[in-house]
C-alpha cells in the first residue's frame, strides 16, 4: 500500500510558476513510476507528466518546455515545477504511481493522492 500527499497548489498569475510536491509513504518509492495527472470540471483526468525509476521523463505536448518532473528518492518525493503558467493549466493536479514502467494512461496507475487546486487567474 503506497501513500500519496500533493502539496504546492494555489493561485498564480499566467505566466507565473508553482511548484507542486507529492509525498509518498508505505512502500518502495525508488522502484515505482511516478505520474501527475490533471482534471477540470467535466473533462477525463489526462496525463501531464511522469517519471521512472531510473528519472526518464514524459510529458504531454500542452506542457512540454514549461513543466519539469523530478524525484528524490531519498525523500520519497516527486516535484512538478510549472513555469509560463497559462489559464488552461487550471485544474486539479493529481499524483499518482505504479510499479514497473511508466504509462500515460489513468488506469494503469494504482495509487493516487488527494489533489491539489492550481488556478491560474489575473
Amino acid at each position: 500500500q503506497v501513500q500519496l500527499v500533493e502539496s504546492g497548489g494555489g493561485l498564480v498569475q499566467p505566466g507565473g510558476s508553482l511548484r507542486l510536491s507529492c509525498a509518498a509513504s508505505g512502500d518502495t518509492f525508488s522502484t515505482y513510476a511516478m505520474a501527475w495527472f490533471r482534471q477540470t470540471p467535466g473533462k477525463e483526468r489526462e496525463f501531464v507528466g511522469g517519471i521512472s525509476s531510473s528519472g526518464f521523463t514524459s510529458y504531454a505536448d500542452s506542457v512540454k518546455a514549461r513543466f519539469t518532473i523530478s524525484r528524490d528518492n531519498a525523500k520519497n518525493s516527486v516535484y512538478l515545477q510549472m513555469n509560463s503558467l497559462k489559464p488552461e493549466d487550471t485544474a486539479v493536479y493529481y499524483c499518482a504511481t505504479k510499479r514497473g514502467l511508466l504509462s500515460t494512461t489513468l488506469y494503469r496507475y494504482d495509487y493516487w493522492g488527494q489533489g491539489t487546486q492550481v488556478t491560474v487567474s489575473s
